[in-house]
């Protein structure tokens, strides 16, 4: 018996990320990735959740006119140290900064997908919520751990897929994909609201 997949609307994903676009090709749909160009602060009086929410939404709907016929996909990471946000540190003393500070501590990753379908307007969001514990950090070990990884462009200084994880004593979460930027499981759910099954 032959089995057709449903055509679906071209697939964008907002994001020039290669972390995310790397995450994306593991469920072999075709995508283009283009980057939305938005305001990312976060709102006075906004929480975490929230905030993730807000910007994964409008990173979709940024390209809509764009992509009059498409189902785009948004995402947006909000990391949090207790109260301080944690945001991509950008060089090597930042990096070793960020990670002085979440040595010993906890950090929150609120991760938040958003499949927008711009020819009907519907819209599906969801969002993964992820708690890393760091265990207690000498100096050396950041400074090794930065040298060897560079993980400028990650919030809170650390990749979990790569030499990262060695800093790290436990996750508490649902998706391990979400950490890196884009939570696989909560968009195959999302997708299939669209009519799109990944396998």
């Amino acid at each position: 018996m032959s089995y057709f997949l449903k055509e679906h609307p071209p697939l964008i994903l907002a994001s020039s990320s290669p972390y995310r676009q790397a995450l994306l090709s593991k469920l072999h749909l075709n995508f283009s990735s283009v980057a939305p160009d938005i305001d990312e602060q976060l709102l006075a009086g906004e929480t975490p959740e929230m905030a993730a929410r807000r910007l994964s939404k409008l990173k979709a709907e940024a390209l809509q006119e764009q992509f009059p016929a498409h189902l785009i996909i948004g995402s947006d990471q909000v990391a949090m140290l207790g109260d301080t946000q944690l945001c991509k540190p950008g060089n090597r003393i930042e990096t070793i900064n960020q990670l002085k500070a979440c040595s010993g501590s906890s950090v929150m990753f609120y991760t938040a997908i958003c499949v927008l379908d711009t020819q009907s307007g519907q819209t599906e969001q969801d969002i993964d919520l992820c708690q890393v514990f760091f265990k207690p950090l000498s100096e050396k070990a950041i400074i090794n751990y930065v040298e060897l990884e560079k993980p400028y462009d990650c919030a809170s200084g650390f990749k979990s897929e790569g030499l990262g994880i060695a800093l790290i004593e436990k996750i508490i979460g649902d998706d391990p994909n979400a950490l890196i930027g884009l939570p696989l499981i909560k968009l195959i759910g999302l997708l299939e609201k669209f009519d799109i099954p990944v396998i």
